[in-house]
């Protein structure tokens, strides 16, 4: 449909940010004329605490202009991609975006290049420094691995180059790779999970074959990508004094090694849980032997149940009243109050997403389908939205942001908590299949993104040994790792090896495990607020924004991660809701 027929309840009002085109060419001149405080807040920066102070908010002034700017002028893109205006206004604001960013570059050099003990001082005594205590302090603590300027310069002019084993594979991957079809059906990336939850096996099999023979046939060009990745990584933890490319990855969220290490070591010791599942799905599917293929395969039939985005609000509105009546209230808030764009239209940008600028309410987009899993992408996407909305309204703009080791926590407990209502008021197949999207969770978030984890670690630590990484050492780790997880029910075969060869996230060091530790972590918040009827701890958890570092925050929400305990009791309902899940079968 075309924008202009859908019915403005049903729209989200960015003019809440700028009320006119207008007023935003308006701050875009008033902000590039401001670009000349620069030199005065680059002079000012170490002359004293005042002068610092005054400098640091002057730059948070701008940096929410910039923000504003491009978030604007990004979401009116979204609302149809062809829109040449909106086009070119998100370019001049990306444009303007880097400009300040580039000639803001001086700051923290500048102040790690102080003295240490003046600069606490400053911090610990001076009350217009207060909302910078924070990051004045985690910049203190990365100074160790601070080089000398020089040194600095060098590695600066590296970084040109150093994402190039990222942007190969990205220009191969999403380029160049072409996967031929399945039955007259082209085969794409997006295609590909469509074709793995076929009910016809042979098309799964055909699927599953033809996909990775294509990264086969490229297998020689991506190994040698992937290893000059790690060999990068590896070389800036070096160069830098971290231990590792592990350690490195780790330090800025302040998260120890051993975290990682438990995370492994928990799942691994209960991966019966997910050789119980795989032997479930073999039995339930009828077939002699399960392979890779079968994994995505529907255990449940389609459902046709529909749900009209009022349906849809009201099962989220149900769902999520555990969260207490404040956070009822800003949902109801956010649904009438031009948060929201719900329906999909011509340009418009696909899928769902959350995100907002400070001092204004986030905005979520949605393409609302009108199925279950569409019911679902409201309760995550608003989770996502009252985090930030929590987070802005208690902390200033220099706190306000939370670090992406939390930020599927907030989206992942609405989700769960839907889960169990759902779960309570829905008989036969759509309780199937609600349980069987739950189990999904567990093995997709938990499970395969510890295993993927894990073949980082070995493959760093094989680089870091003079092991040379090569195709066939490469899939060797990951097809005796990929056997371990899924267990003796899994029949192996020679083309699983080569997943770790699509895996885009493998360019990104260490960061698919916190999607293992965030969901364990929404386990552990949701049955917690199930338990108690208390919510209150959680919602004070969503007030931190990046004040701290996440270990920290989640501890309000009484979450401690560093011992993986809540790794530990999310395997543990990951089991509990195995066994419900065969219950249903036998009932």
């Amino acid at each position: 449909m075309d924008r202009n027929t859908v019915e403005p309840k049903y729209k989200w009002k960015l003019e809440d940010i700028f009320p006119t085109d207008e007023e935003w060419e308006s701050e875009f001149k008033k902000l590039e004329d401001e670009f000349c405080a620069i030199e005065t807040i680059e002079s000012d920066l170490t002359k004293s605490a005042a002068g610092l102070a005054a400098s640091l908010k002057k730059i948070d002034e701008m940096s929410l202009s910039v923000e504003r700017l491009f978030v604007y002028a990004r979401m009116r893109r979204d609302e149809d991609n062809a829109n040449g205006k909106y086009q070119a206004m998100t370019d001049r604001a990306m444009g303007l975006s880097v400009r300040l960013s580039s000639a803001l570059a001086f700051v923290n050099p500048t102040l790690l290049a102080m003295d240490e003990n003046t600069l606490r001082s400053w911090a610990e005594k001076t009350e217009g420094l207060a909302d910078y205590r924070f990051m004045i302090s985690d910049l203190l603590r990365q100074k160790k691995h601070v080089l000398g300027r020089g040194e600095e310069r060098l590695l600066a002019m590296a970084s040109d180059f150093a994402s190039g084993a990222h942007d190969i594979f990205t220009m191969l991957n999403n380029a160049d790779l072409t996967f031929g079809d399945v039955n007259g059906k082209p085969l794409t990336h997006g295609s590909y999970i469509v074709f793995m939850q076929d009910e016809d096996r042979e098309v799964r099999k055909k699927a599953y074959e033809t996909y990775y023979q294509t990264y086969k046939n490229n297998i020689n060009t991506i190994a040698a990508a992937y290893s000059t990745s790690v060999k990068k990584d590896i070389f800036y933890a070096e160069a830098r004094g971290y231990e590792s490319a592990l350690q490195k990855s780790l330090f800025g969220d302040d998260v120890p090694v051993s975290l990682y290490e438990n995370l492994i070591k928990i799942v691994q010791k209960n991966l019966f849980v997910l050789h119980k599942y795989v032997d479930l799905k073999k039995r339930l599917l009828g077939i002699p032997e399960i392979r890779m293929y079968d994994i995505y395969a529907p255990l449940v039939p389609a459902l046709k149940n529909e749900y009209s985005y009022e349906q849809a609000r009201g099962i989220v509105l149900d769902g999520l009243a555990p969260l207490g009546e404040d956070y009822a209230a800003l949902l109801s808030k956010a649904f009438s109050k031009g948060w929201i764009d719900v329906y999909e239209s011509k340009g418009k940008t696909s899928g769902a997403y959350s995100w907002g600028v400070y001092g204004v309410h986030p905005y979520v987009l949605l393409n609302h389908r009108g199925d279950l899993d569409s019911v679902f992408t409201i309760a995550h996407e608003l989770g996502h939205a009252m985090h930030s909305y929590y987070s802005s309204q208690t902390q200033p703009y220099a706190t306000s942001g939370y670090t992406i080791f939390v930020a599927e926590v907030a989206s992942t407990v609405n989700e769960i908590l839907l889960t169990h209502h759902l779960l309570q008021n829905s008989p036969g197949d759509l309780r199937k299949y609600i349980l069987n999207h739950y189990l999904d969770q567990f093995r997709t978030t938990v499970i395969r993104q510890t295993m993927f984890a894990e073949f980082e670690k070995i493959t760093y630590e094989m680089s870091a040994g003079g092991k040379p990484l090569t195709p066939e050492s490469l899939c060797r780790a990951f097809g005796e790792l990929n056997q371990t997880y899924y267990g003796p029910g899994m029949t192996g075969d020679d083309i699983i090896p080569y997943e770790w060869s699509r895996i885009p996230h493998f360019y990104n060091a260490f960061y698919v495990y916190k999607y293992a530790t965030g969901f364990s972590a929404a386990v552990q918040i949701a049955q917690n607020i199930m338990r108690t009827g208390d919510a209150t701890a959680y919602r004070e958890f969503l007030t931190t924004g990046g004040s701290d570092y996440p270990l920290r925050e989640l501890l309000i929400a009484q979450v401690d991660l560093k011992e993986g305990g809540p790794v530990e009791a999310c395997m543990q309902a990951f089991d509990a809701a195995l066994s419900e899940f065969e219950k249903t079968f036998s009932n």
